[in-house]
């Protein structure tokens, strides 16, 4: 097989991911925006190229990328910043990243000809691509258009190792032609070399470098002040998650023991990894007989007082400093079902220790270290987990010892933003 078939491929499947995204905007209308971008037809003018191109498929890229940014910014003010996404949450976080004589949309769809008319019209200097995010069409015309190619915040695991392995007569010339490859940990570099990936660098995780949100975390201390329970938080929680946790609340309630008080001892609250989800879990918290009380309904925060009968959903966007600020301690979603976990360094960068399920393949040497720190506890299932965070919020250590570890683990593993960019220098200074 070559990237001819592949190439054919993709161009065959076009008329699928136009109807994809018009049902995809059905629940989420960003994807309805600009659906001509996607294949290389563009409202913008022309421009004489000197862009630089940053891909942040989705919306956890998307920070790490507002992290890089700003430092690439510091190092070269008059930058101009051509910003790609793939999801709707990515572009719409990437809206507030951009400054004057940026350029925002969505990504070219990877067949020859879209690629091609993506780097003629923008005809960026670099392109920095995030963490996961490769495609072989890219690499190729790139390499063919001198554009250096790097792959920043690099990870792999052994799961997507083996798929590539599988793949490795397209995978492996999309990773032996990128410029050059800046890994998250050692284990992520071995791996990525495996399949030939050019790895110059072992420079740690750029998520470390956010900052949470100064704001949201004043208001989230403002609104806990006035509560008398702690608030332990289902965070970034992934489809079939809320009802493993919603079958372990309700099987406790039913014992007849002290349990039952301990489940009304702490508030209740989740956050749905995808908007389009928030209706719909709504509806499962209310079917399964629980009172439900939204983020988009509160005036002034959460009622300090309510029953607690009483689940509360996070239903807004960008506000995660805000939720994890609030809580005691955060089941981390995506680690209970087997879909790899979420990342946890935000939920650490505000304080807030994680219970983390046993799947988390996607961020393990993040789990592993914030495990050693004391910023995280694993656990078997979700229902282990309830009950261990049911303990620890009840009839734990301080919690300050619970923050201080969370702090000093955070504290502990930053600058690889900086790092990142003195990797990019000779990139950005050669053209």
């Amino acid at each position: 097989m070559t990237l001819s078939f592949y190439s054919l491929l993709m161009w065959a499947l076009q008329p699928l991911l136009r109807r994809k995204l018009q049902r995809r905007g059905q629940d989420e209308a960003g994807y309805w925006h600009a659906i001509e971008e996607r294949f290389g037809h563009y409202t913008q003018a022309a421009t004489k190229g000197g862009y630089v191109w940053v891909h942040a498929v989705s919306l956890g890229e998307t920070r790490a990328a507002a992290v890089l940014l700003q430092a690439l910014r510091a190092a070269d003010p008059h930058i101009r910043i051509l910003l790609t996404h793939g999801t709707a949450t990515g572009r719409a976080q990437g809206l507030s990243l951009l400054q004057d004589g940026d350029v925002q949309v969505w990504q070219p769809w990877d067949t020859p000809a879209v690629v091609q008319r993506f780097l003629t019209h923008f005809q960026p200097r670099v392109g920095i691509i995030f963490e996961t995010e490769l495609w072989p069409n890219w690499v190729a015309q790139c390499r063919q258009a001198n554009v250096p190619l790097v792959l920043v915040n690099a990870r792999m695991s052994e799961k997507s190792k083996r798929q590539a392995q599988r793949l490795s007569w397209l995978s492996r010339p999309a990773y032996q032609g990128l410029s050059a490859v800046l890994a998250q940990t050692p284990a992520d570099a071995a791996r990525l070399r495996s399949l030939g990936a050019p790895v110059t660098g072992v420079l740690g995780n750029i998520k470390f470098d956010a900052q949470p949100d100064a704001t949201q975390l004043a208001q989230a201390l403002l609104w806990k002040q006035r509560l008398h329970r702690p608030v332990v938080l289902l965070a970034s929680a992934r489809e079939g998650e809320e009802v493993m946790w919603l079958d372990t609340l309700q099987a406790l309630k039913d014992m007849v023991d002290d349990q039952h008080a301990h489940i009304h001892a702490v508030h209740w609250m989740v956050v749905p990894r995808h908007p389009q989800r928030f209706d719909e879990v709504a509806a499962l918290i209310t079917q399964r007989g629980w009172n439900l009380s939204r983020r988009s309904t509160w005036a002034d925060g959460p009622l300090p007082q309510d029953d607690g009968d009483t689940i509360w959903l996070g239903d807004s966007l960008g506000e995660m400093a805000l939720y994890y600020g609030l809580s005691d301690a955060a089941l981390l979603g995506g680690s209970f079902a087997p879909l790899g976990g979420q990342n946890l360094i935000e939920a650490t960068a505000c304080g807030c220790p994680v219970i983390m399920g046993p799947h988390t393949f996607n961020f393990t040497q993040a789990a592993q270290l914030a495990e050693d720190a004391g910023a995280a506890l694993r656990v078997d299932d979700m229902a282990q987990a309830v009950t261990t965070t049911l303990q620890m919020v009840n009839f734990g250590p301080d919690e300050s010892a619970h923050v201080q570890a969370c702090m000093s683990f955070s504290q502990a593993h930053r600058g690889a933003a900086q790092r990142t960019v003195q990797a990019l220098l000779p990139y950005l200074a050669s053209n």
